[in-house]
């Protein structure tokens, strides 16, 4: 027990939303004595749910102002043991609702680690009436701001072992990456931010891929994705056009408040990268491409903003030294990121340039495509040294088979009845979109 006259008490808590039941449990633990907040990491927090809406440092501001409230210190797992040990309060408060469920566990350990010094759990009751989900979907619809959408990549990459993006082509497709999850043994997963690629961008205006959709039009698609998620954007900008353009063009992403642009290290007219030799692909010379980055970055407002270098040597056939040269000239000249890109499907190759990249002084989060070596896991490509995971079609892919299939079956039956089974409801549909009914 504390050697002091007044008792300690230790609270964890994320405090991302801050409610009456975190205050009724404030308010518990503060008539047992000093009240030490451990307030989750970004980190902590990232590990089995989402990103909190504000950061640690913008928490722990409310969090210590909070009348009763003496000390906030970061807890930096979801297991409290560490904090415990080294703090060694009287009394842990946590709500009733854990003793039962994923979190059971960790209640477990907190009680077998503070009986070792005779601390005891206080458990106040659940505040009945609220509901997590209800209050992330209220702040969904009100919407983000260009501001807090353009820094959250870089709090993710703060955050998180792997950042997994999905691409989005328009409003609807943005809205299933913005909601889609899964849950298991008590974690979440779902898309970090959204990709909006050329490629499902051209495809989904019916035009081919080689930059025939310009960049009014583009704008106009982000736009539309725009107002209907609040993820963080990273923006396919092909080669980037000439370095004069591309200082405007970077003004603009990080004026609607997207996160990064990606620029590829080719020139001449945009061949597919997945087409590979079958295609002419001329590579930019690293001299030209270093100086169109290093002009981007003199041209962005706020530190927050990324230039990710997507170098295509290897597709070109130039191999991995000439991929790892390429990277050095481009994080010299200021690039937040690299993408490495590859069609061969073993993903050797990728593996031997991020082995020799492993070996740079100087490194940047790397970007991994995996559209062609599918079969290595997220869990892999971060053991290789991949920060983010582009899934970058993936969406528009499995539409058009399905909305082909849909149309030929309406032809061969002469009605729709056998093509329903295969298709949304249409009241789904009116309350898939907020403000629909």
């Amino acid at each position: 027990m504390s050697n002091t006259h007044q008792k300690t008490v230790y609270v964890g808590m994320s405090a991302d939303f801050l409610h009456h039941g975190h205050l009724n449990i404030l308010q518990n633990a503060r008539s047992l004595g000093s009240v030490t907040v451990g307030l989750l990491t970004d980190q902590a927090i990232a590990s089995y749910k989402r990103l909190p809406f504000l950061s640690w440092e913008e928490r722990k501001a409310v969090v210590e102002n909070i009348k009763g409230v003496d000390r906030v210190v970061p807890q930096e797992t979801l297991d409290y043991v560490p904090n415990l040990e080294r703090y060694k309060p009287d009394y842990v408060v946590h709500g009733s609702d854990w003793r039962e469920g994923p979190q059971k566990e960790t209640r477990q350990r907190v009680i077998d680690a503070i009986s070792r010094w005779g601390g005891q759990l206080v458990e106040p009751e659940y505040t009945p009436g609220i509901s997590s989900t209800k209050i992330i979907n209220a702040m969904k619809e009100v919407g983000t701001t260009a501001e807090i959408r353009l820094r959250r990549l870089k709090r993710l990459l703060a955050a998180k072992g792997m950042v997994r993006i999905m691409e989005a082509h328009n409003g609807l497709s943005a809205l299933i990456v913005e909601n889609a999850h899964v849950s298991s043994a008590g974690n979440r997963r779902e898309f970090d931010g959204m990709w909006l690629s050329s490629l499902t961008d051209s495809t989904a205006k019916g035009r081919p891929d080689i930059e025939l959709v310009d960049r009014t039009s583009r704008m106009q698609t982000m736009n539309e994705i725009l107002e209907v998620s609040t993820r963080p954007i990273i923006f396919d900008g092909d080669t980037g056009g000439p370095s004069e353009h591309f200082n405007y063009f970077v003004k603009t992403l990080e004026r609607h408040g997207v996160s990064a642009v990606i620029i590829e290290d080719k020139t001449g007219l945009k061949r597919n990268s997945l087409l590979g030799t079958d295609v002419e692909q001329t590579l930019d010379s690293v001299e030209n491409f270093s100086f169109k980055i290093s002009q981007g970055k003199k041209a962005q407002v706020t530190d927050e903003f990324m230039i990710i270098a997507r170098i295509e040597a290897l597709i070109a056939g130039y191999g991995v030294d000439e991929a790892i040269n390429r990277a050095k000239a481009y994080i010299a000249a200021g690039a937040d990121g690299i993408m490495i890109h590859s069609r061969h499907k073993d993903g050797l190759e990728i593996k031997a340039f991020c082995d020799a990249y492993r070996k740079l002084e100087r490194r940047v989060p790397l970007v991994a495509v995996p559209t062609s070596y599918n079969h290595l896991t997220e869990d892999e490509l971060q053991a290789m040294g991949f920060s983010i995971v582009i899934y970058a079609n993936h969406l528009l892919r499995s539409a058009y088979p399905a909305m082909k299939q849909t149309a030929e079956q309406i032809l061969a039956c002469g009605r729709s009845l056998e093509a329903d089974k295969g298709c949304m409801p249409i009241k789904d549909i009116l309350t898939l979109i907020p403000g629909g009914v």
